[in-house]
């Protein structure tokens, strides 16, 4: 088979083969809905996170940590370990959390009933707008915040869920899929660098959700964290995203998000579970 060609021609009608998924067939199927019965923990503070670190998760456990940094003491939080390699976000308690069973979902206990809020960005503006903060009170300034952050949440599937897939995770290397997102990929990256040389944050002169949101993925991958693929992709050329990663990765609250339900990495960065800012310290 070339580099170029596939055997493989689509059936009529499509049938599930559980055998044919790669490193990630045990845990996806065609169908929503629990596969088990299992309720979710509930921990002492409002505010309870069902996450994993993984980018998307990172953005919100930074935003927490970023809100208790300015000292909004109703963000604390408990943040539990939800393993998505062992199919806990098919659990009963988390599809009532989250019928699209993604992480991260969250439960504000504050309200009566509780709230649900699903969607990594759905979350950032929940936050911001209970916490009235990170979000620009400016219109102009609003709206571009909130511009970046959803092309973020429009983008990131080109980078994650294609490039992602397909250089780091796919079974077989194919060239046509990897130089497909290769190309959105890098496309994404030089709109980010154009916009990074106008101002110092994305929606302008303030640090918002939306950098919290692009960070974990894009700035992430220029500083080498995701995919190992920084040659790959010339991130050095990028100067503006890499000036902008390196320093929203400086910030205290963003080291500390980045470790909440993180179970790899060295052992002093593994947090798999936070209820308390001491177990971050």
């Amino acid at each position: 088979m070339s580099s170029n060609g596939s055997s493989y021609s689509p059936p009529r009608v499509w049938t599930w083969d559980a055998e044919n998924g790669g490193r990630f067939a045990h845990i996806n199927r065609p169908v929503a809905g629990a596969t088990h019965d299992k309720a979710l923990p509930v921990g002492q503070h409002p505010l309870q996170l069902y996450s994993l670190a993984t980018p998307n998760g990172v953005k919100v456990t930074v935003m927490l940590e970023e809100l208790l940094a300015l000292g909004k003491h109703e963000a604390e939080y408990d943040a539990w370990l939800v393993n998505i390699t062992e199919g806990d976000q098919f659990s009963s308690g988390f599809v009532a959390a989250n019928p699209n069973s993604k992480i991260p979902a969250m439960v504000d206990h504050s309200t009566t009933p509780p709230t649900r809020v699903f969607e990594s960005g759905a979350i950032l503006m929940y936050l911001a707008e209970k916490f009235d903060a990170f979000l620009p009170a400016d219109p102009q300034a609003r709206a571009e915040c909130l511009s970046w952050l959803f092309w973020q949440m429009g983008s990131t599937p080109f980078l994650g869920g294609g490039f992602g897939h397909f250089y780091a995770y796919a079974p077989e290397k194919y060239e046509y899929p990897i130089n497909r997102y290769t190309m959105e990929v890098k496309r994404q990256l030089d709109v980010l660098d154009q916009r990074l040389a106008e101002a110092p944050y994305l929606a302008g002169e303030e640090y918002s959700v939306a950098d919290m949101a692009v960070y974990p993925w894009y700035g992430v991958l220029v500083t080498g964290e995701i995919y190992d693929a920084q040659e790959f992709l010339q991130v050095d050329s990028y100067t503006h995203v890499r000036a902008w990663a390196e320093n929203i990765a400086a910030r205290p609250a963003v080291q500390r998000g980045e470790r909440v339900n993180r179970v790899w990495g060295p052992e002093e960065l593994r947090v798999p579970e936070r209820h308390a800012a001491s177990d971050l310290d």
